[in-house]
C-alpha cells in the first residue's frame, strides 16, 4: 500500500494532538505531560512523514511504501543527539535547551509505536484488490 505522507492517518493525529497541546490543553489545562512530553512523542511520527515527503521530492526515496526501519531509527537517533545532547551544551542554545533524558525515552516511544502503526496499517490490502482476490 502507498504511504499517504501528509495524508498518512498518524500525522494527521499527530498534527491534531499538537494544535490542541498547543491551543487548548497548554492554555486552558496546564499539565506536566503537556508542556514537557507530549510534543516529544509525537515528534517523530510527525517529522518523518514531512521527511519523507520532501526526500521524495527531491528524489532521495524511490519508494512510496511505509516508512522503513533505518527511515525511523536515523532522525530518532539524530534529533536525540542534537536536541538532548549537542544543543544544550551550546553557548548559545544552552539559555533555550535543557537536557532531558526523559524526552530521548519519549522520542523513542513514538517511534515505536509509529513503526507499529505503519507498519500494521500499511500491510493491509487495498479495498479494490481484495474484492478482486476473492474472484
Amino acid at each position: 500500500m502507498r504511504f499517504a505522507y501528509l495524508k498518512d492517518p498518524l500525522f494527521l493525529l499527530c498534527l491534531a494532538a499538537y494544535a490542541a497541546n498547543r491551543w487548548i490543553a497548554k492554555p486552558y489545562f496546564p499539565n506536566r505531560f503537556s508542556f514537557d512530553y507530549l510534543n516529544d512523542i509525537i515528534c517523530v511520527p510527525f517529522w518523518v512523514p514531512i521527511m519523507l515527503l520532501l526526500m521524495r521530492k527531491v528524489r532521495l526515496r524511490s519508494v512510496d511504501g511505509p516508512p522503513e526501519i533505518w527511515e525511523i531509527l536515523v532522525p530518532l537517533i539524530v534529533w536525540s543527539w542534537i536536541f538532548e545532547l549537542f544543543l544544550p551544551r551550546t553557548q548559545f542554545f544552552k539559555r533555550f535547551e535543557t537536557a532531558d533524558y526523559a524526552d530521548i525515552f519519549c522520542y523513542s516511544l513514538g517511534a515505536f509505536v509509529a513503526g507499529i502503526f505503519w507498519k500494521i496499517w500499511y500491510a493491509r490490502k487495498p479495498s479494490n484488490q481484495r474484492a478482486s482476490d476473492s474472484t
